[in-house]
């Protein structure tokens, strides 16, 4: 755990110099950031909520980040259990015990099971960061001299404390008693309605206020003390985790590794504890279902409840899982159906007029999405001036963006990075959706530059070699993978044991933090995959690939529920569109219109959203739920105006169209391509994405059917389709030389260089 408190453990405000004075332009490569925020500009606040020593980089976009934005806390789930930094303490809860469900989310109970308080102090001003690990936080409440230190983690059903200048108090919330234990036991069981709580003091210890609301600990000096969720009330299972209680996780570390062989990938997660007394090192802890599915740990056979779905609990100190690389690739390849004269015209549309350079990092990053769609494309058609023309667009907005000075040397206020030493990131200006003060969203916008730079750096690595240095700081910025670095928090926007990426920088929320468009964090990753792979950086790639994987696992689960054996029957939407620390909501932050409900977790559409059709019946349920609740809302919005009818039977869609078109051809390409030729004239793609790009995937989807999930290849950018039977099997090589690509099912391909490849 990163920790180390001064006595006074006084708040700080780190400052990192190694990389240039405050305020002045630092160069890296061709490119430059501001070293501090541009004159004017908003960023976030001033004040940490840290302890004196905590001097690394502050991590953000967690499901604790909260600790460190305000004096005490917003409400915490790292599941099962939830609490809050209150006044009197840390409320602990149990959310699992009362799962609710109706058209609009899935809820967990709220409560007040428990009040972890301290005998000195009867109000707590603060919780501060006192340390973290990849999925555990250390709080601290009070000071080093009298006050208590906490300890908590994704998974874990305990938590850990250390007093210092008093004892543990505990307050049962309404109707807790006591079940097992009494005055003289070091450990008690108490129970809270349907759940129940092992309360485990040092040896020795005894007990007051038994029968009351408010229970005493006196612990004879001894520092440490736990609270445990138990799964049952069994005077056995109280043992069990008596047995456990007082080896203290003290760091958990995540590791993955990619087989590009088998495609297989690999993560494994470790406990480090400290045993205060006892023999036992190994500890309790409780998988989520992405994991549980493909995990190898030491179930106990115990379960939780919990919003995700039931959680497993497991023994000792590792586990790991393994899973599939979905299948990539850089584009669709063009198919028998595609008339390569219509491609063309349509390039042309895509490219006419001016290119707008210049935006907010969202909408810029959009830009360069939609263009990073054509190259691909226009190279297979033979049409080198569109991917020239792709090319130079992206440069030329790439570059500028990554440089902190305009072209006669003057610092700018706008279209630059401007990095913050308080709490270590990098920013984009202008920001957008709190990108900035909020530290919001740097996936789904740094994402489309991740995008673009890969696409570029497929033709021309030359530019990515020369431009690497600043990219590789966006990427430090949104995932760095060195918890040593000292410029950005390890990880920052991705959450090892959730298994996603949270999108909120504070997570200053009653139901914790939260993440949308789960697709736009599959397409930074996605990214980050191509960007490594084109510039032979395995490190970034395996990242990429690490990412990608463990993403899509929980969106299946969690989002869309594949399986269908996660969300609560009372649940009828097809889509949780938002996942929060404590719920799954259908809606979003921006509309309720049914094509953002759902497109939102489908755009950007491109050679990374093959997983949308892994499961076919899943597609077929979420497309045929989009079409029902389009449908009544165009009858109430028809009904608003004195119509009775409406045209398109719930396919007239007036957002996204094309996206629409394209989540369809995944399970029904004909009838996309029907909704396409009806209208291909009259709309505008979504801003990510391309005229060429809807065209030629619907087509390629008719001639090559649905997306096999069953064959893997010893490349990332691979797909097997099925069509009738048939299979068609497709390869990119982004290298500079031929490759034979071999795939499960025995097939081998010969891939020129840079170059798509198919064959049956």
């Amino acid at each position: 755990m990163k920790s180390g408190l001064s006595p006074a453990a006084s708040i700080i405000l780190f400052v990192i110099c190694t990389h240039g004075a405050f305020g002045e332009t630092v160069s890296t490569g061709p490119g430059s950031y501001r070293n501090g925020l541009p004159e004017g500009a908003k960023g976030p606040p001033a004040t940490i909520y840290n302890t004196g020593e905590v001097l690394t980089p502050m991590p953000t976009n967690d499901w604790w980040s909260s600790l460190a934005w305000v004096p005490l806390s917003d409400s915490m789930f790292p599941h099962p259990l939830a609490m809050r930094a209150v006044e009197g303490g840390l409320r602990i809860w149990y959310p699992g015990a009362a799962i609710s469900a109706s058209k609009v989310a899935i809820m967990g109970g709220g409560g007040e099971d428990l009040l972890l308080g301290h005998s000195g102090i009867t109000s707590f001003k603060e919780a501060r960061v006192a340390g973290w690990s990849d999925w555990f936080v250390t709080a601290l409440m009070g000071n080093e001299e009298c006050g208590m230190k906490l300890t908590f983690g994704h998974g874990s059903p305990f938590v850990f404390a250390e007093f210092k200048g008093g004892e543990p108090i505990v307050t049962l919330g309404k109707g807790g008693q006591v079940f097992a234990g009494g005055e003289k036991d070091a450990t008690l069981g108490v129970r809270l309605g349907g759940k129940a709580y092992g309360l485990f003091a040092p040896s020795g210890s005894n007990w007051s206020g038994i029968g009351s609301e408010r229970l005493s600990a006196r612990t004879n000096g001894k520092p440490y003390f736990t609270i445990a969720l138990l799964p049952d009330d069994k005077r056995e299972t109280l043992e069990q985790f008596r047995e456990r209680a007082h080896a203290h996780v003290t760091g958990s570390t995540v590791s993955w590794q990619y087989d590009e062989k088998t495609a297989a990938v690999t993560t494994r997660f470790e406990f480090a504890t400290h045993s205060f007394e006892g023999t036992e090192t190994g500890t309790l802890f409780a998988l989520y279902p992405h994991q549980w599915r493909d995990a190898e740990a030491a179930f106990t056979g115990q379960t939780y409840g919990s919003v995700r779905g039931p959680m497993k609990l497991a023994s000792g100190l590792h586990f790991s899982t393994k899973a599939t690389l979905p299948p990539i690739l850089p584009s669709l390849p063009l198919t028998a159906s595609v008339d390569k004269g219509t491609l063309r015209e349509l390039l042309k549309t895509d490219l006419a007029g001016e290119p707008q350079l210049t935006g907010d990092t969202y909408w810029l990053g959009k830009q360069l999405g939609k263009w990073a769609t054509i190259p691909p494309l226009a190279e297979q058609a033979g049409d080198t001036i569109s991917v020239n023309a792709c090319d130079q667009r992206m440069r030329t907005a790439l570059e500028a963006f990554l440089t902190a000075t305009d072209t006669t040397g003057k610092e700018k206020k706008n279209g630059l990075f401007a990095y913050d030493p308080v709490w270590g990131t990098l920013i984009g200006y202008p920001a957008s959706f709190g990108s900035d003060d909020q530290l919001n969203d740097h996936h789904f916008h740094y994402g489309y530059f991740f995008r673009a730079a890969g696409e570029l750096a497929r033709r021309d690595p030359a530019w990515a070699a020369k431009w690497g240095p600043m990219l590789k700081l966006l990427v430090r910025d949104v995932v760095s993978e060195d918890r040593k670095d000292t410029m950005f928090p390890f990880l920052r926007c991705f959450d090892p044991y959730a298994g996603h990426s949270w999108a909120s920088g504070h997570a200053k929320f009653g139901d914790g933090n939260n993440n949308e468009s789960s697709s736009e964090a599959v397409n930074a990753w996605f990214g980050l995959l191509l960007l490594g792979e084109t510039t032979g950086d395995t490190a970034l790639r395996d990242l990429g690939a690490w990412l990608l994987t463990t993403e899509i696992s929980a969106i299946e689960d969690y989002w869309f529920d594949v399986r269908d054996d996660l969300h609560p029957p009372d649940f009828t939407p097809s889509v949780v569109t938002m996942v929060w620390g404590g719920k799954g909501a259908n809606g979003t932050w921006f509309s309720a219109n049914p094509e953002a409900v759902h497109g939102i977790n489908y755009l950007p559409v491109t050679g990374a959203s093959l997983y949308l059709g892994r499961w076919p019946d899943y597609a077929r349920k979420n497309y045929a739920a989009l079409v029902a609740e389009n449908l009544e809302s165009d009858l109430a919005t028809a009904a608003k105006r004195g119509q009775s009818t409406v045209t398109g039977n719930g396919t007239a869609f007036d957002q996204w169209a094309d996206v629409m078109w394209m989540y369809r051809a995944l399970t029904d390409p004909d009838d996309a391509l029907r909704m396409w030729e009806a209208r291909s004239a009259d709309f505008k793609p979504e801003a990510g994405n391309s005229l060429a790009q809807t065209y030629a995937w619907l087509t390629a989807f008719a001639d090559l059917g649905q997306v096999d999930r069953t064959v893997t290849a010893d490349t990332p950018f691979a797909a097997v389709f099925t069509k009738q039977g048939k299979r068609t099997h497709v390869a990119w090589n982004p290298g500079l030389t031929a490759r034979t690509v071999t795939f499960s099912d025995g097939m081998k391909l010969e891939a020129a260089p840079q170059s798509c490849a198919s064959a049956h």
